[in-house]
């Protein structure tokens, strides 16, 4: 199996923990999904100018399309690590950290640049929200990618 291959499926085991510890914390504190996936795939269709359709068509489009933007991320983020650590790989604490860094880095920064968050309004509890997924990702990444690696 090739280093490309062992990075995509760790990257999506990861993107699977990142999804539960999200809708988990969704299910205790009651609270609803975030709509910036949804925000990022209509900003990113304004600017390529791809209609998405009307109404709950366009609206179906952006959750599946804003689900799949997250895929590429958790993938993204994996095979840079794998990129960077190939000929020696990296301890556990610095590897997850690199890994959760770069995911929520990939995510983050491109929302931001589009304008739609600015992570420097978010409250404690927004922070907390979207630093412990994405350390769970890189915890989950970083244990399939040195199991199967």
């Amino acid at each position: 199996m090739g280093t490309l291959t062992k990075a995509v499926i760790a990257g999506a085991a990861g993107t699977t923990a990142l999804n539960v510890t999200t809708y988990l914390d969704m299910v205790l504190r009651a609270r609803g999904a975030s709509s910036t996936p949804e925000d990022t795939v209509q900003k990113l269709a304004d600017e390529v100018h791809i209609d998405l359709g009307e109404d709950e068509r366009a609206q179906n489009r952006k959750q599946g399309l804003g689900a799949l933007l997250g895929y590429g991320t958790g993938i993204g983020a994996a095979l840079c690590y794998a990129a960077l650590t190939r000929r020696r790989g990296a301890s556990w604490p610095v590897g997850v950290l690199a890994l959760g860094s770069l995911a929520l880095l990939g995510s983050n920064v491109p929302m931001t640049a589009l304008g739609v968050t600015d992570p420097r309004e978010w409250s404690v509890a927004g922070w907390i929200s979207d630093i412990v997924p994405h350390l769970v990702y890189g915890a989950a990444t970083y244990a399939a990618y040195e199991q199967i690696r």
